[in-house]
């Protein structure tokens, strides 16, 4: 049961925000995927909210929030800025734990790679979302599981992430990929994860939009990380819960990451895409296991205990 359901000002947007747990308890945001909106973690939710702040919300142009009126207002910059405007009105001072899922995972590693953020994150679990700009690295040889790699090895290696990865070249098409979601898409969606994930699910009033307006998350910043990545570094502890039934996102995106992350976890499972609706007691355990090994720290005025302690 959502206790508290607010709208938070983001600047550009508005963003519908739920909350639940008890208000002592640690914080944990969990930020959703494409096609869905924060209605996902419903079940992950019901697992979790005894023992923290359990923190969602529609990201921008899905679900209740509002959607920015041009493609570059879903750029990875905005939406980290979105995290932390949600992260202010909920958490306030305090650290928070941090969940993505699909573009959810995408989206928060800007965050997690983000000095502005240092400190605010106490933990981060990825599940079925690749760092674009560590995907990207990898691909040339700069960290990742192919570093290192003789170059044809690589180039093998990403062919199979692309034959992985299909619908994002449909996504940059123009108009094709509106006129399926407008075609039948959008009302199919629940059979769809019945026939591919093995999970049911209501109907989304919201699934039209969530389909059409997310695209732009793909063709705002797939193409320009993809030449153009940047160099970035984790600031807090990473788990990796890996899928490895994932029709979308290969196992090898979250291999070799030292480079970049130190030492991380990485958790592979027997399981599809959408396991946080197949498995979310599963899944909920993993993520409470590796928060409980990393407390957050209390901050003072804006800045972390670690900085404060220095």
């Amino acid at each position: 049961m959502i206790r508290d359901a607010l709208v938070v000002d983001a600047g550009d947007v508005r963003l519908a925000v739920y909350v639940s747990g008890p208000r002592e308890a640690p914080p944990l945001v969990l930020v959703h995927g494409y096609p869905d909106s924060a209605a996902v973690w419903e079940p992950l939710r019901a697992q979790l909210d005894r023992r923290y702040r359990v923190i969602t919300y529609d990201v921008r142009g899905a679900g209740a929030s509002e959607a920015p009126p041009r493609r570059a207002g879903y750029r990875l910059e905005r939406l980290a800025a979105d995290l932390a405007a949600v992260a202010d009105a909920t958490c306030g001072g305090e650290a928070f734990h941090l969940v993505g899922h699909d573009w959810g995972s995408i989206q928060s590693w800007e965050a997690v790679t983000s000095v502005a953020f240092e400190g605010r994150i106490a933990s981060y679990t990825s599940i079925s979302g690749p760092c674009l700009d560590h995907a990207a690295l990898g691909l040339r040889g700069h960290g990742g599981a192919s570093s290192g790699q003789p170059a044809a090895r690589r180039i093998a290696n990403g062919l199979r992430q692309a034959l992985k990865s299909w619908y994002i070249y449909l996504f940059h098409l123009p108009l094709l990929p509106e006129l399926a979601w407008r075609g039948g898409v959008a009302r199919g969606w629940p059979l769809w994860l019945r026939f591919s994930e093995h999970v049911r699910v209501e109907r989304d009033p919201a699934q039209l939009r969530n389909g059409l307006n997310g695209l732009n998350l793909y063709r705002a910043n797939f193409i320009d990380r993809l030449f153009h990545p940047r160099a970035r570094r984790a600031h807090a502890p990473v788990q990796f819960i890996v899928p490895l039934r994932d029709h979308y996102v290969g196992p090898a995106l979250s291999l070799g990451l030292e480079h970049w992350l130190g030492d991380y976890t990485r958790e592979p499972i027997d399981a599809g895409h959408w396991v946080v609706l197949r498995d979310p007691a599963g899944i909920a355990a993993r993520i409470d296991r590796f928060a409980a090994q990393h407390p957050p720290l209390a901050r003072v005025n804006g800045v972390s205990a670690f900085a404060a302690s220095a």
